[in-house]
């Protein structure tokens, strides 16, 4: 019998790259897209015959409902999310209502239409913040930075509670920084090799950035998109860190992603205190052994080859 998944945030990097993994599984894929002027449907264009999209916001409780009705599905995915926390400080009210009263509204359609679904629910290393300890585990006290950590930490407890109270099959990816060609422009990673790539190209002459210093564990989001599955392939519902295990700073970003093209980074990059956050986060250092042992699943893209991908990806879309 064919499982039937729906996805939230099908359009986002992450929502691309599970909708292609489910359907090379075999899977009925649903999206659920939000309604808007403009699509944006770049990351699934290559998908969009196979896939069925559905009309709905995590801000909407009865298109939420309507939407598990129409997909009746096996799992269900939360990718979906205001997901750029600098823009949390800037819409913070929003921020809360979609990051974390959005979980809640998800959940109570589960509960109420399929309550025998599978949830998995997009946690955030952000919720860390200001590390108590270091490397994170499962069991690291929370301490969000932002009002997207903030709101993470609220989707996480919501999850869970859910869980325990109804016994729903939900479980929470504690995922930490994982990137990809398809990530956004707006987040550092991708504005780092698109502005070298401009910069090669001659298109610009300097790359304005925040926190040189800041620690982020980074892996590839392809990779991590195929934890997201294991977890609810489990019979038994639980929550877990998934992270490289490996720590770089955005200063050793720079550099390989410059490099890649013959470029020193040093004579481009310009540290801007315009880009520095109110409460900054500092390291974020994952443990993933638990997610290793139970599950079995490993890494397969390495930091290097990660953000060298991402530059060749950038060349190859500024050079057309």
């Amino acid at each position: 019998m064919t499982k039937r998944a729906l996805i939230t945030g099908i359009t986002g990097q992450d929502g691309s790259y599970l909708a292609e993994l489910l359907l090379d599984k075999g899977y009925e894929v649903f999206g659920l897209v939000r309604r808007a002027s403009t699509g944006s449907f770049e990351r699934i264009d290559h998908l969009l015959h196979k896939v069925t999209l559905l009309s709905g916001d995590l801000s909407d409780q009865a298109s939420l409902i309507d939407a598990i009705r129409q997909s009746q599905p096996d799992e269900v995915y939360n990718l979906a999310a205001q997901s750029f926390v600098a823009d949390s400080w800037k819409q913070s009210e929003y921020t809360g209502d979609v990051d974390a009263i959005g979980v809640t509204r998800l959940l109570e359609a589960i509960r109420r239409e399929k309550l025998d679904a599978r949830f998995y629910q997009a946690s955030s290393s952000e919720m860390f913040g200001k590390v108590h300890e270091t490397p994170q585990t499962e069991n690291t006290p929370f301490h969000p930075r932002s009002p997207y950590g903030v709101a993470k930490v609220y989707g996480y407890f919501i999850t869970l509670n859910y869980r325990e109270s109804f016994g729903i099959h939900a479980s929470n990816g504690i995922l930490f920084n994982h990137e990809s060609p398809r990530r956004g422009l707006e987040f550092v990673t991708r504005k780092i090799t698109d502005g070298a790539a401009r910069i090669k190209l001659g298109m610009e002459s300097e790359l304005r950035l925040g926190n040189l210093d800041a620690s982020r564990d980074w892996g590839f989001a392809g990779d991590y998109v195929d934890m997201m599955w294991r977890m609810l392939q489990q019979d038994v519902p639980d929550d877990y860190v998934v992270a490289s295990g490996e720590t770089h700073t955005v200063r050793e970003f720079c550099e390989i992603a410059f490099a890649r093209l013959g470029l020193e980074y040093e004579k481009y990059v310009v540290s801007d205190p315009a880009f520095i956050r109110p409460a900054e986060v500092d390291l974020l250092h994952g443990d993933s052994t638990k997610a290793r042992e139970v599950l079995g699943w490993e890494p397969q893209v390495g930091f290097r080859d990660l953000v060298e991908m991402m530059v060749d990806s950038d060349m190859a879309r500024l050079s057309r």
